[in-house]
């Protein structure tokens, strides 16, 4: 990997190009800068929701998904190299199925609402898709691993759980999408719908 950063302005960067951990240069709008871009946020999402409050379990959970997402960031950062294990990928398929296993079944569409940490879950998500996007539109033109862009499918899906699992702290539920479908299936307001 590249140097320890020992000085944050160095001005290198004043001429629209970034170095990467192997030392060569690009354009800060080069696609793979975009990839590291998305999930340096994602994982900079992740404290923000890091500072509510939730399971032990879940915390842990999240804790170790920064690690990886900044594993993630390394590998993105020098071409052809490997630190995002699919190992890894294993952690986020066990934690999604001990999660949703505890979650009624979805009947309808939920919106990104809810709790406060939920809500943030849900940003989370969305990130964590764009990201994916990223990784997905560099591997295209440069060849990649195939765990970045598993690792990233899979979170997001362990968001939309997490934010599901966040909104029933404290005796809370899901905010349920106000669909017409749903409106004719019942006479009364579908339990949930806020």
């Amino acid at each position: 990997m590249g140097q320890r950063l020992t000085q944050i302005a160095t001005r290198t960067g004043d001429d629209g190009t970034t170095g990467l951990g192997d030392n060569t240069r690009v354009r800060k709008d080069a696609l793979r800068v975009h990839a590291m871009g998305d999930v340096d946020e994602l994982n900079s999402c992740l404290g923000v929701l890091l500072c509510e409050d939730m399971p032990g379990n879940v915390r842990t959970l999240l804790v170790e998904v920064q690690h990886q997402l900044f594993n993630l960031g390394g590998e993105l950062s020098i071409p052809g190299f490997e630190l995002l294990k699919p190992e890894a990928v294993l952690v986020l398929d066990q934690a999604l199925a001990d999660h949703n296993a505890q979650l009624p079944k979805l009947q309808e569409f939920i919106l990104p609402a809810g709790s406060r940490a939920a809500s943030q879950a849900h940003v989370c998500r969305t990130v964590a898709r764009r990201a994916e996007r990223a990784v997905v539109a560099l591997g295209a033109i440069e060849p990649l691993k195939e765990t970045p862009g598993h690792y990233l499918n899979r979170l997001s899906d362990l968001l939309f759980v997490l934010a599901r699992v966040l909104n029933r702290l404290n005796g809370g539920d899901d905010v349920y999408w106000r669909s017409e479908r749903l409106a004719q299936a019942t006479d009364t307001p579908a339990e949930g719908l806020v």
